[in-house]
């Protein structure tokens, strides 16, 4: 009898045993499962480091935000680097521009200085010449005024043709030389009359008397009423120069 109670209390006891055993597994489990999240919590990346091979370690978020700083740091220099180059290249533009229109200015007041001496007239005498005379190796150059209303041919009293406003004629001190005949626009332009040198309509002789009063009084009116218009050029100021220290103007 009593060991049929005792193997009963035994019977009785161990299931209890079992219970308590595993009571006290599953707290030590839930124990061991709050540690590692919290260790994991606490130390983020520290796996990951693990797991990267060796000399390499798991970015810093901390020094990616810094990198990314100095990035934009970086692309704000070399913007600012770049406007400045565009602004000292602007103006070193402008001060080329001012430089080169200060030297024209310089250069055109160094000509205006050249030519001063002389007059304005003497000055387009001697251009004329530069530019039309036939030959410009000339040793003197006179100039002469005509005044409107003088014939064509001074030599013939019987040609009544006459310029129909004043003109001027520059001509050198030989046949050679060559005449211009010529009235100013004064606007850069002349009018220019095709009269032989020295007013020789035939040779420095008379008018022959084979020839028609009519016809030649036909072809000087053709003459005067189809003048050639040409611009004259400014020239090298230095020609200019020499060419009116060669002038005689005739009153």
């Amino acid at each position: 009898m009593k060991k049929h109670i005792k193997f009963s209390c035994y019977s009785l006891l161990l299931p209890l045993i079992f219970l308590l055993i595993a009571c006290s597994d599953n707290t030590n489990n839930e124990d061991n499962s709050g540690s590692d999240t919290d260790k994991t919590t606490e130390e983020p990346g520290t796996a990951d480091d693990e797991d990267l091979p060796d000399g390499e370690e798991s970015e810093d978020p901390s020094e990616s935000d810094n990198s990314s700083e100095d990035s934009s740091e970086n692309d704000s220099d070399d913007q600012s680097s770049d406007e400045a180059e565009t602004d000292a290249s602007e103006d070193s533009s402008v001060e080329e521009e001012e430089s080169n229109d200060s030297s024209s200015e310089d250069e055109e007041a160094g000509n205006d200085q050249a030519l001063s001496d002389y007059s304005s007239e003497e000055i387009e005498y001697a251009r004329v010449w530069l530019q039309l005379g036939p030959n410009q190796d000339i040793d003197e150059l006179y100039v002469k005024h005509i005044s409107a209303g003088t014939p064509l041919d001074p030599n013939d009293e019987e040609n009544d043709v006459n310029y129909p406003e004043e003109v001027i004629q520059v001509s050198g001190s030989r046949i050679a030389d060559g005449m211009i005949t010529y009235s100013g626009n004064r606007d850069g332009t002349i009018n220019v009359y095709d009269i032989p040198y020295g007013n020789r309509w035939y040779g420095g002789m008379p008018r022959p008397d084979d020839i028609d009063l009519e016809e030649v009084k036909e072809d000087m009116r053709e003459m005067i009423e189809n003048t050639e218009t040409v611009t004259i050029e400014p020239g090298e100021d230095e020609e200019v120069i020499a060419i009116i220290e060669k002038m005689y103007i005739i009153d």
